[in-house]
């Protein structure tokens, strides 16, 4: 039989049962849009993550207390960290430009009949270049600011909007825990980091906020939440961060474990992209499994329109055709069902992922190699599928297919 005829006789015999085909392909249509749409959100949220790390300001490194085991240990954070190894690797460290220890609390804003609680930081004047964080209005924090313990405070753009609308900040006064401060600067929009604003923080003199807010609760010093470290360019990150540890090492008496973390943004991109390849993997796991139900759909469906159509197929091997003819007419029909379900599911993936990207801050774009390997996945599968019901209609007996029917 000639295949064209074949095609043509298939198409006749789906559209003579849309309800039942529709029904069929189903399958195929959410197994394929869902592999394409994951892969898509899961190629987005990577590109996402990336962006947010490069905000966080050129040639970073971040020092943190503890080592990555001792933080899976306890929900505790450890106190290893002080600022007098900020100042050591300010001078002793020939790699690193720029230094910005840091102390973050939680704290009590209060301005006029606004009480809010906002993420407080208190650090020196090297912030803004190691973090590559701009001031809009005013001024930042100052050598002399640091040196005399003035409360003064730079706030960021959420917190304009949060505590004081429409007016002016600048000059105003407004209070942390009870404690006066004057706002003398307004950072520029920096955007979120995985999730959290940027701009939803009050900078404040380092030393005001050791001696008067949170306290010294190390016996060595003015305990840090962490250190930020810019080195002098992108090709001296390897070696500012081999310094760095071999000098903290040798300052905390370390001989077995380090008590601190040093990470890169390249690092932490290379973890963020472990992660969230796995879970891309793991979503287009679980969709494609849609495939494989789509594909048992299919043979269920196959397997049904043999058993109406034993009428068909005993006159059709009665008047010539062979068990080649009857073969190919079956699988042609289940070929059909599954490539029109991936072509429609491939269109309905492809607009979820607009949809997302329009939505959403993902940078979500279409995966070519994805849609080729759903449309083909889900044609294999109706083909793997398609053989058993149509061997089963190509080896019936023409003369027991009639008295059947």
């Amino acid at each position: 039989m000639d295949i064209v005829e074949s095609v043509k006789m298939a198409g006749a015999t789906l559209i003579a049962n849309r309800l039942r085909s529709s029904l069929t392909m189903l399958g195929m249509i959410i197994g394929n849009a869902s592999v394409i749409s994951m892969i898509a959100v899961g190629q987005g949220a990577e590109k996402y993550a990336a962006g947010q790390f490069e905000s966080l300001g050129p040639n970073s490194l971040f020092i943190v207390p503890g080592s990555d085991r001792a933080r899976r240990r306890t929900f505790e954070v450890p106190k290893t960290l002080v600022l007098a190894d900020a100042e050591a690797i300010r001078t002793q460290v020939p790699t690193v430009q720029g230094v910005a220890p840091q102390i973050q609390e939680q704290l009590s804003v209060v301005y006029g009949n606004v009480n809010t609680s906002i993420s407080v930081t208190g650090t020196d004047e090297n912030y803004a270049a190691v973090r590559d964080h701009d001031v809009a209005q005013g001024r930042f924090i100052t050598a002399l600011d640091v040196k005399r313990g003035n409360p003064i405070a730079v706030i960021g753009s959420d917190v304009v909007d949060k505590v004081f609308g429409s007016t002016n900040p600048l000059g105003k006064q407004l209070r942390l825990n009870n404690l006066s401060f004057q706002i003398v600067g307004i950072m520029e929009t920096k955007g979120s980091f995985l999730g959290s604003s940027q701009d939803d923080v009050i900078f404040i003199p380092l030393s005001v906020m050791a001696d008067r807010l949170s306290g010294s609760t190390s016996p060595f010093g003015t305990q840090l939440t962490f250190i930020s470290v810019s080195a002098r360019n992108q090709a001296s990150i390897p070696a500012a961060q081999f310094q760095i540890r071999n000098l903290l090492r040798l300052r905390h008496k370390i001989i077995d474990e380090d008590d601190f973390t040093v990470r890169s943004q390249k690092q932490a991109l290379e973890i963020i992209g472990n992660v969230s390849g796995a879970l891309t993997v793991m979503l287009a796991a679980i969709a494609s499994i849609s495939l494989l139900v789509g594909g048992i759909g299919i043979m269920n469906i196959m397997l049904v329109s043999v058993t109406e159509r034993i009428q068909e197929i005993g006159l059709r091997k009665a008047i010539g055709a062979s068990q080649q003819d009857i073969l190919v007419q079956f699988m042609i029909e289940a070929i059909i069902l599954s490539a029109a379900g991936g072509l429609i599911g491939t269109a309905v993936g492809v607009g979820g992922t607009l949809v997302v990207g329009a939505f959403t801050p993902l940078e979500t774009g279409i995966s070519i190699p994805a849609v080729v390997m759903a449309v083909s996945v889900s044609g294999g599968i109706g083909l793997f599928f398609g053989v058993v019901p149509a061997r089963r209609a190509a080896r019936m007996d023409p003369i027991v297919a009639l008295r059947s029917a």
